[in-house]
């Protein structure tokens, strides 16, 4: 298997602390990784330096291919329909050839010249996505892009972008502060915590409890959320949708 995304030495440095410093971490290719943490231990910067938005003080960013970012908020230009949206990312004809295909992959035919203003929270999360896709990236990465969404329609999405990822072939870098969704959606999940921050943990997801919700992941969960601090003992109240509600929404 062939690396996707390599970092090594990573270190980035604001005025008033240090974000990281010589954090490595490597990501192979058709893998997708969830990142999780504390708010503001540097999850979205870590992104960020990946994807070429942030410079990094010192270290090296090796990203092998073209690279597609989705943010939290859809960020859809107003005055555009869906597909000029995504067709506004193409770069020649052959991408704009493909946007009524993306766009159908998102699940989006029957809204594809509907406005940002008539679509809701989940279709415009959909066209943000078809956008990135529009390019055929090797690397999707993903800053929280389903945090905004209600818990139902938060599940069906996250079952659409399992088999986007999936049908697409795409490396993934996934950054959530879910970890049921870091468990649904990822291959391997890591932890980051501290001041600067480093890899705390670094879990692997068993395979038969990917992109499954019947799956039984306790002894995961509970590593995830005692290495993100949070007593794993205190009663939760359940997530888990009706029986019926899984199955409809579980890709087959």
């Amino acid at each position: 298997m062939s690396t996707a995304i390599r970092l090594r030495g990573l270190t980035k440095r604001y005025i008033t602390r240090s974000v990281f410093e010589e954090l490595d971490l490597t990501v192979e290719a058709g893998e997708t990784v969830a990142v999780l943490g504390a708010s503001g231990c540097g999850k979205s910067t870590l992104l960020r330096c990946v994807g070429g938005l942030v410079r990094p003080d010192a270290g090296r960013v090796e990203v092998a291919g073209e690279i597609g970012f989705v943010f939290q908020e859809p960020r859809l230009m107003p005055w555009l329909t869906v597909e000029r949206n995504v067709a506004f990312a193409a770069r020649d004809d052959r991408e704009r050839a493909r946007v009524g295909e993306i766009v159908r992959l998102v699940g989006l035919a029957d809204a594809a010249k509907l406005l940002p203003k008539e679509l809701s929270g989940g279709m415009a999360q959909r066209a943000a996505l078809a956008r990135s896709l529009v390019r055929s990236p090797k690397v999707l990465l993903l800053d929280e892009p389903l945090s905004a969404l209600d818990a139902l329609l938060r599940l069906d999405l996250q079952a659409a972008l399992a088999r986007i990822v999936r049908e697409t072939g795409t490396t993934a870098v996934l950054v959530t502060h879910d970890v049921d969704e870091a468990l649904y959606l990822a291959d391997r999940a890591i932890v980051l915590a501290g001041t600067p921050a480093r890899v705390l943990l670094e879990l692997p997801v068993p395979a038969e409890a990917r992109r499954s919700r019947r799956a039984d992941v306790a002894r995961e969960r509970i590593d995830l959320l005692v290495a993100l601090g949070v007593d794993a003992a205190a009663p939760t109240v359940a997530a888990e949708p009706p029986d019926a509600a899984v199955e409809a929404i579980t890709p087959r």
